[in-house]
């Protein structure tokens, strides 16, 4: 299999301080603003951001997980059963600036259905869609970041794959891979 390298482990280092930077300038205090990681993959990402965030501002974030399983628009269309992950909020987004967390943006159905999802805590006075990879040529709805760490431009024959030194690859890194034809 083909893999080319998108970012390597240092690159991801730098665009996780620039996020990092660019909420602070945005969002100061983080008094009216609560990070969501989307489920499954999210979630990674936004622990990452809220520990190097705190450790910057110094200042407590909001945060949690959010899974859109069952607002998906093909929950019912898959030929096996999908498996829900841990939702877990512990706070109201009611009249807050909402920031979804996820690791590639592809067609934009999993940001559609978690903003379904979203609404079962509130409604948020703002929300605004944070990804590590914009997959930009691919879109099925009109979703476009706030803030992203790199655009590709990828075939609907590829992955992009995300590996993280925490979940046990060597280092972290992000790689456009082929598909495997079956």
């Amino acid at each position: 299999m083909q893999k080319r390298l998108v970012l390597d482990q240092g690159q991801i280092e730098i665009v996780l301080r620039r996020f990092c930077h660019q909420l602070i300038e945005n969002h100061d205090n983080f008094d009216n603003t609560v990070l969501l990681g989307l489920q499954p993959r999210g979630p990674i990402l936004l622990d990452k951001i809220v520990t190097l965030l705190e450790e910057i501002s110094g200042q407590k974030v909001p945060s949690g997980y959010l899974d859109a399983t069952f607002h998906r628009d093909d929950f019912r269309r898959r030929d096996f059963p999908l498996k829900a992950n841990e939702t877990k909020i512990d706070f109201l987004v009611e009249s807050k600036k909402v920031i979804l967390v996820d690791d590639v943006l592809y067609k934009g159905r999993s940001v559609r259905a978690a903003m379904d999802a979203m609404i079962a805590f509130g409604r948020p006075a703002k929300v605004e869609l944070m990804v590590l990879v914009d997959r930009k040529l691919t879109r099925d709805y009109p979703i476009m970041p706030d803030y992203y760490g790199v655009r590709v431009h990828t075939l609907e024959s590829q992955y992009v794959v995300v590996e993280w030194a925490d979940q046990g690859f060597e280092k972290d890194a992000i790689w456009i891979t082929e598909k495997v034809k079956a």
